[in-house]
């Protein structure tokens, strides 16, 4: 919340146009997407509990620069912008940039032993991601069987 306080907004949409959606579909905000991805990281959340966070909690809402009846997204943006995140160098990037505001704001300070390479992130972003695409696929996968055998198996 403290970042919310002195920066209003971490990332401005303008340095990260190329995260938008190729397709044409809006989208909701890189710079918004990015700071769900640090915030469902630091909580250990699935990309639906994120989601859900967004919508229904004043301190994400908040953190996100959201009015309080905004309804969110759908969680599937999450891992497609993860996907659009680790392609070329748009991860590091906007670590470069949230380092430098952040530094720039008082809440980092320069000289520390602090990692500043993406590489664990982007270790973990591909994991989550995996694992993500496996939770899905069981889900579809029983959600099929419940549609062809609503009363379930019977031997």
């Amino acid at each position: 919340m403290l970042v919310r306080d002195r920066l209003d907004v971490l990332f401005e949409d303008e340095e990260f146009v190329d995260l938008y959606p190729a397709d044409g579909r809006p989208g909701f905000s890189p710079g918004q997407l990015a700071l769900v991805s640090v915030l469902q990281f630091a909580e250990d959340l699935s990309d639906r509990a994120a989601a859900q966070a967004v919508r229904t909690r004043i301190d994400w809402k908040y953190a996100l620069g959201l009015e309080l009846e905004d309804t969110g997204f759908d969680y599937s943006l999450l891992s497609d912008f993860r996907a659009r995140l680790v392609q070329g160098d748009a991860a590091d990037r906007m670590l470069r940039v949230m380092l430098k505001r952040l530094t720039e704001a008082g809440l980092l300070r320069a000289g520390g032993r602090q990692r500043t390479d993406a590489t664990y992130v982007l270790a973990a972003v591909r994991r989550l991601s995996r694992l993500e695409l496996a939770g899905e696929s069981l889900r579809a996968a029983l959600e099929g069987l419940a549609e062809i055998a609503p009363g379930g198996c019977s031997h």
